[in-house]
């Protein structure tokens, strides 16, 4: 039973216990529950249904801020699930893949990157997180130095399947980054 429904309910009981004591009129009842269904609302569970690979791929900064892993409301589960009907499946009827979704690439690129960024053996002094959705690699997190962003771009777009990369690395831990982090909830 979704939370707000069993508030209601809780307050429906409650109201006709208490009609007879005035101790919760009908304002009151109704205000409570908007706050508590306010509550549920924001704190409402989210997950990874897609399976949307996100992996850490490199861990050296350690005052780089944490990205986020791909978490959705049962809301945004709900819009999203048709766009990626209709995304993955597009790139099959293009000619343009193999499988019949573009998302089924995923698991099998994002390991691939986690392997291509360790063999290199450039990148031990970055913090980067790779995340995978039909074909397109993001890359999240912190490096050393301006070179690594490009050289570690460029390294994942050689990877097979792999149709592109958005680079959201930073140069350093510090400032606001360009990716979704644990703080920003």
């Amino acid at each position: 039973m979704a939370p707000c429904q069993a508030d209601a309910d809780r307050l429906h009981d409650t109201m006709a216990m208490t009609q007879s004591n005035r101790a919760c009129s009908l304002p009151s009842c109704a205000l409570a529950l908007l706050v508590a269904c306010t509550a549920a609302a924001a704190d409402e569970a989210r997950r990874n249904p897609f399976e949307d690979p996100f992996a850490v791929v490199t861990s050296g900064v350690a005052a780089c801020p944490r990205a986020e892993p791909p978490l959705f409301t049962e809301e945004q589960i709900r819009a999203e699930a048709h766009d990626r009907a209709q995304r993955g499946t597009s790139c099959w009827l293009a000619g343009r893949c193999r499988l019949h979704n573009a998302y089924l690439y995923d698991k099998e690129i994002v390991p691939r990157v986690v392997k291509a960024v360790s063999a290199d053996g450039r990148y031990g002094d970055t913090s980067v997180w790779a995340l995978g959705q039909r074909r397109w690699v993001w890359l999240k997190g912190c490096v050393s130095k301006p070179e690594q962003r490009d050289g570690l771009e460029r390294l994942v777009r050689q990877i097979d399947d792999v149709e592109g990369v958005i680079n959201e690395l930073m140069v350093g831990p510090s400032g606001k980054p360009p990716y979704k982090t644990a703080a920003d909830k």
